[in-house]
């Protein structure tokens, strides 16, 4: 009998949370054969990323995934085998009582936030014994071997390098993207930034030109006011100098890699996204979420300090300063024109960032891994 798994989803950050666990959660059922219950208190988060999904259901299956609403008034099931709370979101209190109940206690597991933060490899896989007499183990994804590694799933770079060599074209057409012979293709999902329109000023005044791509989201009121228009819609098409502004609809997750496996440069935020667009092996640019105090920064260095290894000084410069003129509020116009000049070195390391990280045991795995070892 293959072992159930539960999986708490409490939205949070719009996409982010429920993106890391609606990935997740397929994979567990699609590569581990898993019976997997994702509870999500907020399905209309999960909608836009899941065509098809219905955001009223209290019960749903998609994808293989026993999707449920995680309602206010929790009703009693039987707890799971593996238990896992997605950046430490509080389970019902019914819930983890009938855990206690179990003659066989589950194996709970807080799945955190990504970092690359030093202290991370040290509390990845710690237990916290609980008051009731559970034990909650903490689970880091993570860049190194000492963590849980990064979602991945078996096929994926296979998948990308096929994609790149022949659907990339109508993948595009598909979108009613159509960038012209020599433009630069560069995709973009961000929070509000104030440096936004420093950056478009570059692109615009640029030599190449350029072609953005901008899924709906919260940047979308900044890319309007930069234009002078009143409100961009689903579909815009505008243009000012070198630079072609394009609005894309809310896609799935897995048109989403390929918008991303399209781009020449992807800018990005959140979790989901910035792990994604790792994949897809090339140059790119995270908008991390702001943290009082500025607690974000150490986040982002601490990620820099990984993925510039091996970079020449130069490019290495280069990409440093990009990304915290992005994240500092500073001078995103030079920075971008800066990079550009090491374009061929950042492609590469890219790739190269990648096909390394995915030497590592993706996260998925290393779930399931774990769990089997404890018992």
């Amino acid at each position: 009998m293959k072992a159930t798994w539960d999986i708490f989803c409490s939205v949070v950050d719009n996409y982010g949370d429920i993106g890391v666990t609606w990935r997740l959660a397929r994979q567990l059922v699609a590569e581990h054969g898993l019976a997997v219950r994702l509870w999500v208190d907020d399905l209309n988060a999960f909608t836009p990323m899941c065509p098809g999904a219905d955001a009223n259901a209290p019960q749903q299956w998609q994808h293989g995934v026993d999707v449920r609403q995680w309602p206010v008034a929790w009703l009693p099931v039987a707890p799971a085998d593996v238990v896992i709370g997605a950046f430490a979101c509080q389970l019902p209190a019914a819930y983890v009582e009938a855990m206690r109940a179990r003659a066989t206690p589950p194996l709970w597991l807080n799945l955190e936030y990504l970092s690359a933060e030093d202290w991370v490899e040290g509390c990845h896989g710690l237990p916290s014994p609980q008051p009731n007499g559970l034990r909650k183990v903490f689970f880091f994804p993570g860049f190194t071997e000492k963590t849980g590694g990064l979602l991945r799933e078996g096929s994926l770079l296979a998948r990308r390098d096929a994609f790149q060599q022949g659907a990339r074209q109508a993948f595009l057409q598909g979108l009613g993207v159509n960038p012209g012979a020599g433009t630069l293709l560069i995709s973009l999902f961000a929070y509000e930034n104030p440096q936004l329109g420093n950056w478009l000023d570059a692109l615009a005044s640029g030599e190449q030109p350029c072609h953005l791509l901008v899924p709906q989201g919260r940047v979308v009121a900044g890319l309007s006011q930069w234009l002078g228009e009143v409100e961009l819609q689903v579909g815009s098409l505008c243009k000012r100098g070198a630079l072609t502004v394009q609005v894309l609809p809310f896609v799935s997750q897995d048109d989403y890699d390929r918008l991303l496996w399209s781009c020449d440069f992807n800018a990005v935020r959140g979790e989901d996204s910035f792990v994604r667009a790792q994949w897809a092996g090339q140059p790119m640019l995270w908008h991390i979420y702001v943290q009082d105090e500025n607690a974000h920064w150490e986040k982002l260095e601490a990620f820099l300090a990984h993925y510039r290894h091996g970079l020449s000084g130069d490019a290495d410069a280069a990409l440093l300063g990009l990304w915290r003129a992005w994240n500092m509020d500073r001078d995103m116009g030079q920075a971008w024109q800066a990079a550009r000049q090491h374009w061929p070195e950042l492609q590469q390391h890219a790739r190269l960032w990648a096909a390394r990280q995915a030497t590592q045991p993706d996260l998925a795995t290393a779930l399931v891994h774990f769990y089997r070892n404890s018992l």
